[in-house]
C-alpha cells in the first residue's frame, strides 16, 4: 500500500518573526510523504526571502495579494494533491518530530475522513499559558458550544470537493463554520487523537478587541443557524465560555 501523502499549508502574511520556527518544525518530521505548500500575501517584510532559504522543501511557494486568512487556505487547497489536508499557519508549530507520522497512521484506516486533537497557547517567550483539550466528538456536542481547535483539523482532500470551502461569508469564523459544515451537518467520521498536535501562538485576528469579539460572535450565529443548530443564548454563549476552562 503506498504511504499516504499529506498536503500540509502553511498561509501567511508579513511573518518573518515566526515563519522560519514553523518551517522547520514541517522538515523535522520523520514522516516524509508530505506535499508542504506556503501560500503568502504578498508581504512587505522578509518572509519571502526566508521561505526561499527551503526551498528545496517546499512544493509550492506563492506569494500575491489575497482576500485574506480564508482565501489564501482556499488557493493552498486548490494546489493540493495529498490524500489528507492539514493547515499549520505561520504563527504555529509542530511541538515535536512525530506528529505527521501519528495522524498518517490514522488515517491508514479508510474509515477515517477527519482527525482532530489538543492544542497548546505560548506567549511571545514560548511558554504556555493555554491549553485546549478537546476530547471525544460525540453526536450533538456542537449544539452545547464544542468546537475542535482548526489548527489540529486534517481530513481527506475529496471532502473540500464534495462539501466546499472555506466561506468568506463568516469572516473569522470560516474555520469554524466548516468544521460545523462537515461533522455536525454532515455528519463525517472524526477521530480524536489524544496528542498535543500543535503550539499556536497568542493574538489571532478574532480576538484583537471587543470589536472584532462582537464580530465573531455574530459570525458564529450565522454559522450555527446555517448548519442545523438550532440557536440559543446556552448555544452562542457557551462556546466563548468554553475557552476559560482552559486557562486552568
Amino acid at each position: 500500500m503506498a504511504a499516504i501523502k499529506i498536503s500540509l499549508i502553511t498561509v501567511c502574511f508579513n511573518a518573518s518573526s515566526t515563519i522560519e520556527r514553523c518551517i522547520q518544525s514541517v522538515i523535522s518530521q520523520t514522516y516524509k510523504n508530505i506535499e508542504y505548500i506556503i501560500i503568502d500575501g504578498a508581504s512587505t517584510d522578509a518572509t519571502d526571502q526566508i521561505v526561499n532559504q527551503y526551498g528545496n522543501y517546499i512544493s509550492r511557494f506563492v506569494s500575491e495579494p489575497d482576500q485574506g486568512l480564508y482565501d489564501a487556505m482556499n488557493k493552498g487547497i486548490m494546489f493540493a494533491t495529498g490524500d489528507i489536508v492539514g493547515m499549520l499557519n505561520a504563527d504555529d508549530f509542530f511541538p515535536d518530530n512525530s506528529v505527521l507520522e501519528e495522524i498518517a497512521a490514522v488515517f491508514d484506516d479508510k474509515n477515517v475522513h477527519i482527525l482532530y486533537g489538543d492544542l497548546d497557547y505560548v506567549n511571545h517567550l514560548g511558554k504556555i499559558f493555554r491549553k485546549w483539550r478537546s476530547g471525544r466528538y460525540t453526536s450533538g456536542k456542537f449544539n452545547w458550544g464544542w468546537m475542535p481547535p482548526h489548527p489540529t483539523f486534517y481530513c481527506r482532500r475529496e471532502l473540500f470537493s464534495k462539501y466546499g470551502f472555506y466561506s468568506l461569508y463568516y469572516g473569522t469564523a470560516a474555520d469554524y463554520e466548516l468544521m460545523l459544515r462537515f461533522i455536525h451537518k454532515h455528519h463525517i467520521n472524526a477521530f480524536y487523537l489524544e496528542k498535543v498536535m500543535v503550539r499556536m501562538k497568542s493574538g489571532g485576528v478574532s480576538n484583537k478587541n471587543i470589536g472584532t469579539r462582537v464580530k465573531g460572535l455574530f459570525n458564529d450565529f450565522r454559522a450555527m443557524r446555517n448548519n442545523g443548530i438550532s440557536v440559543s443564548f446556552v448555544t452562542v454563549f457557551l462556546k466563548p465560555l468554553r475557552k476559560l476552562g482552559q486557562y486552568l
